[in-house]
């Protein structure tokens, strides 16, 4: 039995969000309607998950989840707004300890559930089984945030890398790092990238599972903790070294060849694919027009197993893989499916995936 904790100011969205836990067995429900509310049936009614409104009266979500995670940790999903200030909350939220999000419905709430029904009840189980990784020293953060207003930065795990002189060398055609992520993904790309030298000779590209909304201010907050540049890819683009090119959201990201040059493109979301960016079809796309042995697939925390079907064969055709280790992963599903199939070549918790790419790349 998951005991879940729902806490929204608006009795229509606690209703709402209630029944659709109601109405699937093997949940124990528990509401409030604010943050000072929240933390009461935190402690009273002890959920193994919380879904927790970003925008709240008394105490906002961002306060509440800083509270949650220095005095009774556990899983914290945001529901957020789909506009840009919902979007960077969320993702402070996620660096402050939230293992996921769900874009509030827009309009008329209640028709639009059910569309959001299936995705709220798939990622609070998920949820259920989420690890607080202790190597991202989330209570420090949060008692920092608490103390001074103002968000703590993530905890970067590698400053300084081992890097070969070849790293100063502009990378053959073709040469790339392909990336995916889901649940607790944005925290560990903060850990990922900011562990990378300036002179990280592969373009890197990334698909996160996310709205369109989001990878934006996503974007911009790596290319701020970052010696690399990060952007949001919003057209197609060339591919060059020390560039990290993150797939808009709720579409798809591919990697293509135009007039001899690498390129990555935005394309509309495929039908084919349940969640977007679809890693398996960057990866498929970056097979198919370069090869496996010009690819590093990195496969990080995520529900589910999109990629990694597609990062097996790319490692059987000669290429490279890592899979985030179980004790570092918010959710091992992803990676653990990789794993499953046999297309890891290497399990490394996320503190060392960055001097892999390094050792390899050089």
């Amino acid at each position: 039995m998951i005991k879940l904790l729902i806490v929204d100011d608006s009795a229509l969205m606690r209703r709402l969000i209630g029944g659709v836990f109601k109405a699937n067995a093997g949940f124990e429900i528990a509401f409030a309607r604010d943050g000072v509310e929240a933390l009461i049936q935190l402690h009273n009614f002890h959920p193994h998950v919380v879904t927790l409104d970003v925008h709240m009266p008394q105490m906002d979500g961002l306060t509440c989840l800083g509270r949650i995670m220095v005095e009774r940790p556990c899983p914290v999903i945001m529901v957020s707004s789909l506009t840009e200030a919902g979007a960077d909350a969320t993702l402070e939220a996620m660096n402050l300890g939230a293992v996921d999000f769900v874009a509030k419905p827009e309009g008329a709430v209640s028709l639009a559930m059910d569309e959001f029904a299936p995705i709220l009840l798939e990622k609070v189980r998920a949820a259920s089984t989420a690890r607080l990784s202790p190597a991202l020293r989330l209570t420090e953060r949060v008692k920092l945030k608490l103390r001074t207003g103002r968000p703590a930065p993530p905890t970067r795990q590698s400053p300084v890398l081992t890097t070969s002189p070849l790293a100063d060398v502009a990378p053959p055609l073709g040469d790339v790092v392909v990336v995916g992520c889901s649940t607790g993904g944005p925290p560990a790309l903060d850990a990922l990238l900011s562990s990378l030298p300036a002179n990280f000779p592969w373009p890197v590209v990334i698909a996160q599972h996310m709205p369109a909304s989001f990878t934006a201010p996503l974007s911009r907050r790596l290319d701020k903790l970052c010696a690399l540049t990060v952007s949001e890819v919003t057209r197609p683009v060339a591919l060059a070294p020390g560039q990290v090119y993150v797939g808009k959201g709720d579409a798809d990201i591919i990697v293509t060849l135009r007039s001899d040059k690498v390129v990555v493109a935005p394309v509309p979301s495929s039908p084919e694919h349940r969640w977007h960016p679809s890693v398996d079809r960057l990866v498929s796309t970056a097979l198919h027009h370069l090869g496996g042995k010009r690819l590093i697939g990195v496969m990080m925390t995520g529900m589910g197993d999109d990629g990694a079907a597609a990062m097996t064969r790319l490692r059987r055709e000669g290429g490279r893989t890592i899979a985030e280790a179980e004790e570092t992963a918010v959710v091992w599903g992803m990676p653990g499916e990789l794993v499953r199939m046999g297309g890891a070549e290497v399990v490394a918790p996320l503190g060392s995936i960055a001097q892999h790419l390094v050792d390899w790349a050089s």
